[in-house]
């Protein structure tokens, strides 16, 4: 399953809601994705290849090898 290294982000369910919003409307299941990214990163000392969100990355909290 794809999650964020870092902060353990993962696929999250909800229901798709007509732009009508009434109470008869119809329902459907959806998935919401993470922006995943695959980058090298420098961890204890060591290159590795590591899968993280973008948020984690804009934020800091990795640095790239």
């Amino acid at each position: 399953m794809a999650k964020c290294e870092i902060c353990e982000k993962s696929v999250s369910h909800g229901n798709k809601i007509s732009i009508a919003r009434s109470h008869v409307s119809r329902r459907a299941t959806r998935t919401w994705k993470p922006n995943l990214r695959t980058v090298k990163a420098d961890i204890n000392g060591e290159t590795k290849r590591i899968t993280v969100c973008a948020k984690c990355l804009r934020d800091g909290k990795v640095k790239r090898a």
